[in-house]
């Protein structure tokens, strides 16, 4: 991930569905659950995005609260895989670094899941002119649903994460955002992935199309977040408040004051979800600390 890119998600440098969110420790399905106990913690969930370009996803685990043991992330996002376009239709595509990933899911993925971790695939555009709001037709988003669907099985994740933005609508002769897309999409998904995460980045023209002909599929995503970093804004998305992150830290762009306060309101204010963005290789326990003891009660440890 360029870091061009990388700034724009920190604006100007300014799980299942319908839970409430007020124990974490996210459980995993009955098969995948380790003899042991799992410490829990009370309090929202938080999220970490992993620029897999850069980080090993395995850094997600290495953080527990010292008080009680328990994991500090929740939920951790392999960001990112594409929504490409072939000249007549869009598909799904992994970088070498998001393939390696995949490929290498025994030692990236399970660990994490083996301590009650969420791992899921943020989707995201690639100035193709393939996005999630232009498929020209219902059996089109099936397709890509199916996609989706056929790699979170492949490869034993939680979910999909959509995430609207670089496409470049038009580009390559696509076509501009249309209103059922992304319904249909999101639907289709939901359909193949009964149980599974489905989460919104909400940013884009996708994002402000969650209805059409009366239906919505705003509740059909389990948590939805704010995408600009170092603020606070609430998210189209789930009605419920313990499925929504109006905070938005990222660890390398928002001031560790910053990430308490927005860790603050958001415990203040009843939200049941706290996102955070671009964890890296170092020890960064000092900086999580100042948002755990806000939302709940203890530092951080780090364990390489």
């Amino acid at each position: 991930m360029s870091p061009q890119l990388m700034r724009r998600r920190t604006l100007l440098s300014a799980l299942a569905a319908g839970t409430a969110a007020a124990t974490t420790g996210v459980a995993l399905p009955a098969q995948a659950q380790p003899k042991r106990c799992r410490a829990r913690k009370n309090g929202p969930i938080s999220v970490v995005y992993v620029e897999v370009n850069n980080e090993p996803m395995t850094n997600v685990a290495k953080y527990t609260l010292a008080s009680g043991g328990a994991q500090v992330f929740d939920v951790a996002v392999i960001f990112a895989a594409n929504i490409n376009y072939d000249g007549t239709k869009a598909y799904l595509s992994f970088n070498e670094n998001v393939q390696n990933v995949l490929d290498n899911v025994a030692t990236q993925v399970r660990p994490l899941q083996q301590k009650g971790i969420k791992v899921l695939l943020s989707i995201l555009g690639n100035h193709q002119g393939a996005g999630f709001a232009n498929f020209p037709s219902q059996q089109a988003a099936d397709a890509f649903a199916q996609e989706l669907a056929d790699a979170v099985s492949q490869y034993g994740l939680d979910g999909i994460d959509f995430d609207d933005e670089y496409v470049e609508y038009g580009n390559n002769g696509t076509g501009q955002p249309n209103d059922f897309s992304f319904v249909y999409l999101v639907q289709a998904l939901r359909q193949k992935l009964p149980t599974k995460l489905i989460t919104l980045y909400d940013i884009g023209p996708a994002s402000d199309r969650l209805t059409y002909n009366g239906q919505s599929i705003a509740n059909t995503f389990d948590y939805a977040w704010n995408p600009y970093y170092g603020t606070w804004g609430v998210p189209s998305g789930p009605t419920s408040k313990a499925r929504l992150s109006p905070a938005a830290i990222s660890y390398t762009a928002t001031s560790s004051s910053t990430a308490a306060g927005l860790a603050q309101r958001t415990v203040d204010e009843g939200y049941g979800v706290f996102l955070t963005y671009n964890l890296t290789s170092a020890d960064t326990h000092t900086y999580i600390s100042a948002f755990t003891q806000e939302l709940y009660g203890s530092a951080a440890v780090y364990t390489p």
